[in-house]
């Protein structure tokens, strides 16, 4: 790999800015630690130009959020005929809407969260109460609120209590036109990564995500020490192998490529509850994947240099 000249876009311009500029700067010391010559790009209003001007063999997409997950930077790379690590364009749109990914995860017969979606015009035009009232009714409480789009549990919310709704309703359509409401399931929280190899889809140790808080919001996930993590997962192993079995189909039935991470719940039954997925996974010091990746016995750097390798042999 040590002819490879890999670009790794970081930071934009969405909330996670500077979760992404964190996650570049992870993957970049790790594909360089594997003998891969890296550079690290913003994606600004400068960046087409010196992708025209100094085409690398491949990119590594870094960004989280937005334009890094919503297919849009894909788009232009597509345009552009440059190789990149990471799903395609078309899969990016469908598996960025979270009410679009879960609703083709159960038409495929796996679980989720009974859950409804609905723009803040409604809220506006139909008057607030009425309509929480009647998510209430559907949903019961506690209730999970969160963006419909987006990442890093930005605005996300877990409300136990109906007068509370308004607020967290507030704050979690600061993020996003439209709000995501699910059946709150009591459970352990895992997280699973899926690492396409030459033998397909292949998930790595899960790992158990335990917040001081009970909730795993943006402050638990990025700040040291305020969460525990277990990986592998403390899970019975018939539980361990449908997370896994879960997160691989996933990654298959949405389209993903080259690398995901499924967010799941294991409820008191062993019964497998299917979240979200990510797209561009974090990869700062107290994200998921590095450690995954460790229980797993392999090295970040290998991982993505493989997947470099992968992204230009489909270029070619």
């Amino acid at each position: 790999m040590s002819d490879r000249w890999v670009t790794v876009l970081a930071g934009g311009l969405s909330h996670e800015r500077d979760v992404s500029l964190r996650s570049g700067r992870r993957v970049s010391a790790a594909l360089r630690s594997a003998g891969v010559s890296v550079e690290e790009w913003d994606a600004d209003a400068a960046l087409l130009p010196r992708l025209r001007e100094t085409r690398p063999d491949a990119v590594v997409v870094a960004l989280h959020g937005g334009e890094g997950e919503n297919g849009s930077i894909q788009t232009i790379l597509e345009l552009l005929g440059i190789p990149y690590v990471g799903t395609d364009a078309d899969a990016c749109r469908r598996a960025w809407d979270k009410p679009t990914a879960k609703a083709e995860l159960v038409r495929a017969g796996l679980q989720t969260p009974d859950w409804v979606v609905l723009p803040h015009s409604t809220f506006r035009e139909l008057g607030a109460q009425p309509v929480l009232d009647a998510m209430v009714e559907r949903l019961g409480l506690p209730m999970m609120l969160k963006p419909d789009q987006g990442g890093s549990a930005l605005g996300a919310q877990v409300v136990r209590d109906a007068a509370d709704l308004p607020t967290a309703m507030v704050g979690c359509l600061a993020y996003s036109d439209a709000v995501l409401a699910e059946r709150y399931v009591e459970g352990t929280e895992v997280a699973v990564t899926v690492v396409d190899t030459p033998d397909g889809p292949t998930a790595l140790p899960a790992v158990e995500i335990v917040p001081q808080t009970g909730v795993y919001d943006y402050t638990a996930r990025y700040t040291a020490g305020l969460t525990e993590f277990h990986c592998p997962a403390r899970l019975a192993p018939e539980a361990a192998a449908r997370v896994a079995d879960l997160a691989v189909s996933a990654h298959r039935l949405l389209g993903l490529r080259d690398i995901s991470r499924t967010d799941a719940v294991v409820d008191a039954a062993g019964e497998v509850h299917f979240l979200e997925v990510n797209l561009s996974p974090g990869l700062t010091e107290t994200s998921l994947v590095p450690m995954a990746v460790e229980a797993a016995g392999g090295s970040l750097g290998e991982i993505y240099a493989g997947l470099v390798d992968r992204a230009i042999t489909r270029g070619r």
